[in-house]
C-alpha cells in the first residue's frame, strides 16, 4: 500500500531505547502493567506517585504503546531524577530551572515526538478524507485523532523526515526538505521553518517540602525553555507539551504524546455518566475473563464495560441492558459505529454482545446462568440518589446472586456509595465473598471497585432470598399464607 513498510535506512536510529511514561487510573497501575509485560513484553515501574507507570521500549514498537487499553495519557522521559535537591528559596529554584532547561537530553524525547506526530498523522488521514480549514493550519495538537488502526503497517513512518539534528537548539527553525508525500499531508508539518514551534509547561506537583507552587514552577521553567529553543509559549494551540512532574524529590520532565486522552476510545455516543474506557478495562482485566464466559453488565449505560469486553476478550460472550431506553440505544450506536470502524461497512458476523433493556432486579435469565457479573454501580453524587441506593443495592446483589454461577461466579462492581454498598453486602453474606477492593478515582470522586466470589450457597436456600421469592407476587405470597395455615 501507500503507507506499506519503508527499509528503515539504519536501525540504530529506529530503534533507540526510551522511556515511555503512562497516566492510569489510580488502584490500576498493577493491571496496566499486566498489559505492558503481555503486549510489548517490557517491565513496567510503578511510580510512587500513583496512577502513573513507566516502562522502556525500542522506538519501533511506538504504535503498539498506543493500542494499549489501560494508558490514559501517554508521554516521552526527557530525563528523571530520584531525589532532586530542590534549593530553599524561590530566587534559587527560579534559577536553577534554567540550568535545567539547558543541560536536559532533550534530543532523543524530540526524536520521539517527531516519530509520534508521523503516527498520529496517518491515523488522521485514515479518518478523514476532507479537511476542514481548521485541520489545515497545522495545529495537530488541537485536532488529532486517537482511533488506533487496526492495521499495524499503516503505522510505517517516513524517516527522512525525521533525522536527528546534530544541534539541539536548531530543532525548531531548520528547513526540512520533505518527501512530496507530507507535503500533501493534511496536516501541514511545523518544521517548515516559518514558524517556530509553540509550547506549553504542565506542572503536576504534589509534596509539602517545596517553596514554590506548580504555577511558579511551570512559568519558571517555562520561560527558561523558551529561552533555550526560541519557541514560542502558547497555552492552547501548542505544539509541544513539555510536562514537569514533581513528588517530593522525585521530578520527571516528559513530552506529551497524546492530546486527547486514550480513554475516550470506544464511545462516540457519550451518556452523562459514561465511564473511561480505561477504568472499564481494568476492571474485565481484574475478573480474567475467560474463553466462553457469559459475561453481564446488568447497568451497562452507554456500554463502557461490554464494549472494552467485545474488543479483547472476543471469545467470551457479553450481555449488556440497562432500565433505560436512551442507554440502552446509545449502547447500540456505539457498538454499530465500531463496527463501521472495524470491518468498514459492518461486513463481518459482528461482535459476541447482547445489549437487552431490562428490569434490573428482575432480570430475563436463569438462575446460575452466569460467569461474570461487571458493572458501574449507580451512584448518588452522579447518577440516581443515595435514598434510592439503600433499597436497590440489596435487591441488586440478591438479583446477581440469583444469575449467578455458585461456587464459581464473580462480580466486580465500581461504587462511590461504600457505605451503602458494604451494608448491602453484610446483608448477603451467603452468597458473596468479598475477595478484594481497588480503590479509585472517578471524576475527581473517590470510588471503590469490589471483587466479589459467589459462594457455593445454592440461591433460595438461605434465610437471605427465602423471604422474598423471585417470582412470587403479592397474591401468591398470600396464598402461600393460606396454605400453610
Amino acid at each position: 500500500g501507500k503507507f506499506g513498510p519503508r527499509e528503515p535506512q539504519s536501525c540504530r536510529e529506529l530503534d533507540e531505547a526510551v522511556t515511555i511514561g503512562a497516566t492510569v487510573p489510580t488502584g490500576f497501575e498493577h493491571t496496566a502493567a499486566e498489559e505492558v509485560q503481555e503486549k510489548l513484553e517490557a517491565t513496567a515501574r510503578v511510580s510512587k506517585n500513583r496512577g502513573r507507570i513507566y516502562f522502556d521500549i525500542t522506538t519501533d514498537k511506538l504504535f503498539k504503546v498506543h493500542q494499549l487499553k489501560s494508558l490514559d495519557n501517554l508521554f516521552v522521559v526527557v530525563k528523571d531524577y530520584d531525589d532532586y535537591q530542590f534549593k530553599t528559596t524561590k530566587e534559587e529554584v527560579q534559577l536553577d530551572w534554567q540550568e535545567l532547561a539547558a543541560k536536559l537530553p532533550w534530543t532523543n524525547a524530540l526524536e520521539v515526538w517527531k516519530l509520534n506526530n508521523s503516527i498520529k498523522k496517518r491515523k488522521g488521514r485514515r479518518k478523514r478524507t476532507n479537511p476542514t480549514k481548521s485541520d489545515q493550519c497545522g495545529n495537530f495538537s488541537t485536532k488529532s485523532t486517537d482511533t488506533v488502526p487496526s492495521d499495524p503497517e499503516e503505522l510505517w513512518v517516513d524517516l527522512e523526515s525525521l533525522e536527528v539534528k546534530e544541534n539541539q537548539r536548531d530543532v525548531s527553525s531548520q528547513p526540512e526538505d520533505d518527501s512530496e508525500e507530507e507535503k500533501h499531508s493534511e496536516i501541514q508539518d511545523q518544521e517548515s521553518g516559518v514558524t517556530p514551534l509553540k509550547f506549553r509547561v504542565t506542572c503536576n506537583r504534589a509534596g509539602d517540602k517545596h517553596c514554590f507552587t506548580s504555577n511558579d514552577a511551570a512559568r519558571d521553567f517555562g520561560g527558561a525553555v523558551q529561552e533555550f529553543f526560541q519557541w514560542k509559549a502558547d497555552m492552547t494551540k501548542f505544539d509541544v507539551e513539555v510536562l514537569l512532574n514533581i513528588h517530593n524529590n522525585e521530578v520527571v520532565v516528559g513530552l506529551a504524546l497524546t492530546v486527547e486522552s486514550l480513554h475516550r476510545r470506544n464511545i462516540s455516543h457519550f451518556g452523562p455518566t459514561t465511564l473511561r474506557s480505561t477504568l472499564a478495562y481494568g476492571m474485565l482485566r481484574l475478573c480474567k475473563p475467560q474463553v466462553s464466559d457469559v459475561i453481564v453488565d446488568p447497568m451497562c449505560g452507554t456500554g463502557a464495560i461490554p464494549l472494552e469486553g467485545v474488543m479483547e476478550w472476543q471469545n467470551s460472550f457479553f450481555l449488556a441492558g440497562d432500565n433505560n431506553g436512551t442507554a440502552v440505544s446509545r449502547s447500540v450506536n456505539n457498538i454499530k459505529h465500531i463496527l463501521k470502524r472495524t470491518h468498514d461497512g459492518g461486513s463481518s458476523s459482528g461482535f459476541p454482545l447482547d445489549i437487552v433493556q431490562w428490569d434490573l432486579c428482575n432480570l430475563p435469565m436463569r438462575s446460575s446462568s452466569v460467569d461474570i457479573i461487571i458493572t458501574d454501580m449507580p451512584f448518588g453524587k452522579r447518577m440516581g440518589s443515595k435514598k434510592k441506593n439503600w433499597e436497590l443495592y440489596p435487591l441488586c446483589l440478591r438479583e446477581m446472586a440469583r444469575v449467578c454461577k455458585p461456587g464459581t461466579g464473580k462480580a466486580v462492581l465500581l461504587t462511590q456509595d461504600k457505605k451503602c454498598f458494604l451494608k448491602a453486602l453484610s446483608q448477603m453474606e451467603g452468597l458473596w465473598r468479598k475477595s478484594h477492593t481497588v480503590w479509585v478515582n472517578v471524576g475527581g470522586l473517590h470510588a471503590g471497585v469490589f471483587v466479589l466470589k459467589r459462594t457455593a450457597v445454592v440461591f433460595g436456600t438461605t434465610s437471605e432470598d427465602v423471604m422474598e421469592p423471585h417470582t412470587a407476587t403479592g397474591s401468591q405470597k398470600e396464598n402461600r399464607k393460606d396454605a400453610s395455615q
